[in-house]
């Protein structure tokens, strides 16, 4: 079967520590994904999942791999929107990288679904989240698209 794959790359220029705490910790996540937590504990086989600033479970999953500093693959399924959750499970995997001054960011969302809505709705959801993340790391702004939970959603 074939897969239905996002990948984005980026460079941030920060530190892995930083940008490792930046991508977990749920205060700092609200200020660029849309206000948005999430709840884990952060270590393999743990629930994860992300909620929206109602308190509702946007996404959930579970934690497939960890490696602090480095490398986060996460199990997902979204909750929101019934054709996405009868998709089932997706995985995503973040890998980081330091070069130099920069942390290279690389996100891979997939599934293994040809043509899956889940992969067509990231493709257009990550690249502002992750431009916002990076700007909020290297200027301490975040992009205002991303600031807040989209209303009606």
């Amino acid at each position: 079967m074939a897969n239905s794959r996002f990948v984005y790359v980026t460079y941030i220029r920060t530190t892995p520590q930083k940008l490792w705490q930046a991508l977990r910790d749920p205060e700092f996540t609200k200020l660029y994904w849309n206000e948005t937590a999430q709840d884990c504990q952060w270590i393999a086989g743990a629930p994860w999942q992300l909620l929206t600033p109602d308190g509702r479970i946007a996404d959930s999953g579970a934690i497939v791999e960890i490696e602090p500093e480095r490398r986060l693959v996460i199990s997902w399924q979204n909750h929101l929107m019934a054709e996405l959750n009868a998709e089932g499970f997706s995985r995503l995997a973040i890998d980081l990288d330091q070069i130099g001054d920069t942390v290279k960011l690389t996100l891979v969302h997939e599934m293994e679904r040809p043509d899956s809505k889940l992969i067509a709705g990231v493709s257009t959801g990550w690249p502002p989240i992750l431009a916002s993340l990076k700007s909020l790391l290297e200027t301490g702004s975040a992009l205002e698209v991303t600031r807040h939970w989209p209303k009606g959603f």
